[in-house]
């Protein structure tokens, strides 16, 4: 009797690597700045975080019982997204913003869109462009501890005053809990490089673009000192590295990802020139994120041979 083969679809070749696994990646790669920032503002700052994490595995799992749909809970994007929207939160926020939040981040962004795939946009980044807009009083609260000023450096920089470039490399000097090192989020960009979560492409280039739109628009020109602390000052860092690669939100193209991440680039310098805001990353990552379905649609690769030319 002749052995009967069978043959199957593609993908072929499996490993173990899913959604858990990534998530938890994201997470560990983040500690290094989340606890950089509850050191440098405190306890309090952790109590933003345990309640915007918290809130989120919370509503995830309400939900979810509720609809009596499968339990996600421990495929760790609940998780991530609080953390990430507790680390953009002011050290000194009311504690129902990040709860409700996360409430907002998981049940509106996430779940009524059909969880975790499905979202159109980042959940932690549309929650802090809600709050931002809602309350924007206590999404300022940037002053009031031992030591710390009030203004940001973006903020000192959009009016025109000075920062101190090591202090924002390094972390001491004023922002969101888990924003302001940037040595912090280099390493744990560079943690996800290295473990495959993420590739270059799009850190990179929106990094590149964003100096370059403010290299030729921001005034300063090629000044070093002020390109350095345009890169380092508020959400940048943690967007790139963190926010603008994730794998929902962003093109599966590789054109896609290089057209993505230089269109981020402009928005972000537009936002931070021109707009109200110092900061800009929240609003660009939001706005880039609905233009996904179309960058992807015109940067599919043609089959080959499709619409070639003949000779002659």
């Amino acid at each position: 009797m002749r052995e009967l083969w069978n043959v199957s679809s593609s993908p072929h070749v499996r490993d173990w690597t899913g959604a858990q696994n990534l998530m938890f990646d994201v997470a560990l790669a983040l500690l290094p700045a989340a606890a950089f920032g509850v050191y440098r503002f405190g306890a309090y700052a952790l109590c933003v975080l345990l309640v915007a994490v918290g809130f989120a595995l919370l509503t995830e799992y309400t939900y979810e019982a509720l609809v009596e749909k499968e339990n996600t809970l421990w495929d760790g994007s609940a998780l991530v997204t609080g953390l990430l929207l507790g680390m953009n939160l002011p050290p000194l926020v009311p504690l129902w913003i990040p709860m409700l939040g996360s409430i907002f981040a998981i049940l509106v962004v996430k779940q009524l869109f059909g969880g975790i795939g499905q979202n159109v946009v980042n959940p932690a980044m549309a929650a802090r462009c809600f709050l931002l807009i809602s309350f924007a009083d206590q999404m300022n609260q940037y002053s009031g501890m031992d030591g710390i000023s009030g203004a940001t450096p973006l903020e000192a920089l959009k009016s025109g005053g000075t920062v101190d470039l090591p202090a924002m490399f390094t972390g001491f000097t004023t922002g969101s809990i888990g924003e302001i090192s940037t040595l912090a989020l280099l390493a744990g960009g560079i943690y996800l490089l290295i473990k495959g979560v993420i590739d270059w492409v799009i850190p990179v280039m929106y990094l590149v673009s964003f100096a370059l739109f403010m290299a030729v628009f921001g005034g300063h020109g090629l000044d070093s000192s002020y390109l350095a602390a345009q890169l380092c000052g508020g959400g940048l860092m943690i967007g790139a590295w963190f926010m603008a690669t994730d794998y929902t939100t962003s093109p599966i193209t590789e054109k896609g990802r290089f057209v993505y991440a230089v269109f981020l680039g402009i928005l972000t310098g537009i936002f931070r020139l021109w707009g109200a805001s110092a900061g800009g990353v929240s609003y660009a990552l939001v706005t880039a994120n609905l233009l996904v379905p179309l960058i992807e649609k015109n940067t599919i690769p043609k089959a080959f041979g499709w619409e070639g030319q003949k000779d002659g």
